[in-house]
């Protein structure tokens, strides 16, 4: 005789809570199929086979305008910037610009994909904690707005590229001061960037070193101060710390505090809305 015990049935979650982890207008189809941006997924499915990238159009552009519009409420002469390592997609570089947006890049590939998207290299962020000679030339060459030092070879590097790139003339290229404020964010270690020992940015005596190196030299402008704690955070208290630890540092004219808003890939996740 076996002896054995009987598996409860799965409790599947309703129709609404299960469209709640879709963009914002997914619909179930009369058939019970998904409706993604008012497509019918099976029907994509079979055009295009799968696995499949769907991207809802609409969804984006209300959240970039969600983004912007929010921020422009509390600070006016604001910008709101892609992360495009998320997904360097030439369409999505162009919706985004055409909604107003920048770009931050990590990369020569992602730099080149912006620009040939027709996003505004002055609104172009440089990043990467290894940035080659040939990435510095390509952005310093194309205008772009911003260049983020990760490191005082950065700043050896970048100097030497603006050289040669104007010559003798006095043309500077903006910089941003990365920052490691050693905060810990309650997300997975490996999109955890804030905190000591993280492979980007400089910590509080470092970035006073750096900060008093480019405020005596000829060729970087330092604008200001950049910090990013991580990925997918479902709360808003580490960025209130982050923002105290860089605030140790002075008055700037420009802080760009990151990203990292988590979203809902659980039914248990909640994260703040972009207004909060």
């Amino acid at each position: 005789m076996a002896l054995g015990t009987t598996a409860a049935a799965p409790v599947l979650p309703s129709p609404d809570a299960l469209l709640g982890l879709f963009p914002p207008g997914t619909t179930t189809a009369p058939d019970g199929g998904l409706r993604i941006g008012g497509c019918h997924v099976a029907e994509l499915a079979a055009r295009y086979g799968t696995p499949a990238l769907l991207i809802d159009e609409g969804a984006l552009r209300d959240r970039a305008g969600r983004y912007a519009d929010g921020l422009a409420a509390r600070r006016p002469d604001s910008m709101v910037a892609f992360a495009s390592k998320a997904f360097p997609c030439t369409a999505v570089y162009r919706l985004l610009a055409e909604e107003g947006l920048g770009a931050d890049v990590a990369s020569g590939g992602e730099l080149a994909l912006a620009l040939a998207a027709g996003t505004d290299p002055a609104k172009v962020i440089v990043h990467g904690n290894a940035k080659s000679e040939s990435y510095l030339r390509a952005a310093v060459e194309a205008g772009a707005g911003l260049v983020v030092i990760d490191s005082f070879d950065d700043i050896d590097r970048l100097e030497h590229v603006v050289a040669q790139v104007h010559g003798s003339g006095r043309r500077e290229q903006a910089v941003l001061v990365r920052v490691t404020p050693d905060v810990r964010p309650d997300t997975h270690e490996a999109v955890s960037t804030g905190r000591r020992g993280s492979k980007f940015g400089l910590l509080l005596p470092q970035a006073r070193e750096a900060i008093a190196r480019l405020r005596t030299g000829s060729r970087l402008r330092l604008d200001g101060l950049h910090v990013h704690i991580g990925s997918q955070i479902l709360d808003t208290e580490p960025f209130v710390r982050a923002v105290a630890a860089v605030a140790e540092l002075g008055r700037f004219p420009v802080y760009d505090l990151g990203g990292g808003l988590g979203v809902r890939y659980t039914y248990d996740d909640r994260p703040p809305g972009i207004e909060a």
